[in-house]
């Protein structure tokens, strides 16, 4: 019996000596970044995931860098990222992803839209990253707000002029402007001027950034700003003024909007930004799955882009973080009816006959914060220092041509596809 007992210690130590142990699946992500929705991937979101996974979040700009300094070191620690299409362009551009084109025939059987699918090439013949979820920003206020509305206007078909009016009626009433944005260090600001007030007022966002189009359009946005709360520009998340009763009407990226909308579902309507003359501009947001070239983890990495596809996984993705279905699914009718509101509304703006699509920035590499700071400049001394907009224009844009030059990022969507670096005319 001592024998066999010591043949089994053996075999044990022997056992554990040869098993090696399951390293973490790092999983690099520019999504899903703020504590509470970070918490909700790692304990809901990423269950069921075999080997463990590392969820680590990182600021856009961060991200570029870090990818961009173990490409060239040669030494991967990452073995799968999640970023928006912008964003995974550039790793693209430098052949830096293995092909997915496995995984996407897969998920078009199970019914993710081929156009999706198309997206996630970056304009190469193989799959480079699979949609994983997606969004849009949309409108949102307090029933009691809409008492206030312009007569005849309807909120699935606002336009500027008439949120201006209901803004102005809105303060009267109060005593307090009552229309919200997020200008605040980490708000999401320069997307509206990115996805919706360029777009709207001048059908581009970088060929006319200097134009009479745009010129006039911020002329707009100063009358719209006289009834917009002025702690907008500590905002970062639209929700929470919302809840404290602060503003009564606000635009925000869906996620950031949900706890408001999910928490009193009944004292909410939600709705389509804004049309300009040009029409009604919006940014839809894709966010993506890719695996690195050099991955230390490929195995680990599919097994995960494979769960977070899911038809359960992309529901729940949907009730917990406000991020919808890459797949082409029906809500269930016991969904949170927060999120309820906020589906309906992202299919109102996609429908609108108005919609003016504008894409996230494509090509811009680790300067994407550089062009977002050309649009918040503008912002900070147009409306909020008063200078004079024909001058503010002309030097703002020289800066963003410069950019565009150094960069050499070809125009996207809604500006007409330019030979080389796209033009501010």
């Amino acid at each position: 019996m001592k024998r066999l007992a010591s043949l089994g210690i053996l075999a044990s130590t022997v056992f554990l000596a040869v098993t090696p142990v399951l390293a973490d699946t790092v999983f690099l992500s520019t999504q899903l970044r703020p504590i509470a929705e970070a918490t909700v991937v790692r304990e809901e979101l990423l269950k069921g995931v075999q080997n463990p996974v590392d969820y680590v979040v990182e600021e856009p700009p961060q991200f570029a860098v870090r990818m961009e300094a173990e490409r060239q070191a040669g030494t991967h620690t990452i073995s799968l990222v999640g970023a928006l299409h912008g964003e995974l362009s550039p790793l693209a551009d430098n052949d830096g992803l293995e092909p997915l084109d496995d995984i996407a025939k897969t998920l078009a059987s199970k019914g993710m839209p081929q156009p999706l699918l198309d997206l996630g090439k970056l304009g190469k013949s193989s799959q480079q990253y699979i949609p994983w979820m997606q969004a849009t920003y949309v409108m949102a206020a307090r029933k009691e707000a809409l008492q206030y509305l312009p007569q005849g206007a309807d909120v699935n078909k606002l336009t500027y002029d008439q949120l201006t009016e209901w803004g102005k009626k809105m303060q009267e009433a109060t005593g307090q402007p009552q229309i919200g944005f997020p200008a605040g260090p980490k708000g999401l600001m320069s997307r509206f001027f990115q996805g919706y007030f360029y777009p709207s007022f001048t059908g581009g966002v970088v060929r006319p950034f200097k134009s009479a189009d745009a010129a006039a359009g911020w002329e707009k946005l100063k009358e719209l700003w006289s009834v917009v709360n002025p702690n907008s520009t500590n905002y970062d998340f639209m929700q929470e003024p919302l809840l404290a009763g602060e503003v009564m009407v606000a635009w925000d990226h869906v996620a950031r909007l949900k706890e408001a909308i999910s928490s009193e579902p009944d004292q909410y309507v939600v709705f389509p930004a804004p049309a300009g003359p040009k029409g009604r501009g919006y940014m839809p947001v894709v966010a993506g799955l890719a695996v690195p070239k050099g991955a230390p983890d490929k195995a680990g990495a599919i097994a995960v882009i494979e769960h977070l596809t899911t038809l359960d996984t992309q529901l729940l993705t949907a009730q917990k973080v406000g991020f919808f279905p890459t797949l082409d699914a029906k809500l269930p009718s016991d969904i949170d009816p927060g999120v309820g509101l906020l589906a309906a509304a992202v299919n109102a703006t996609q429908a609108a006959p108005d919609a003016l699509i504008s894409l996230l920035p494509v090509g811009l590499g680790d300067k994407g914060g550089e062009f977002n700071k050309v649009y918040m400049d503008s912002f900070q001394r147009i409306i909020l220092q008063n200078e004079a907009v024909g001058d503010v224009l002309k030097a703002q844009g020289a800066t963003l041509a410069k950019l565009m030059s150094d960069t050499k990022a070809p125009c996207w969507a809604p500006d007409t596809k330019s030979d080389g670096a796209c033009p501010v005319e």
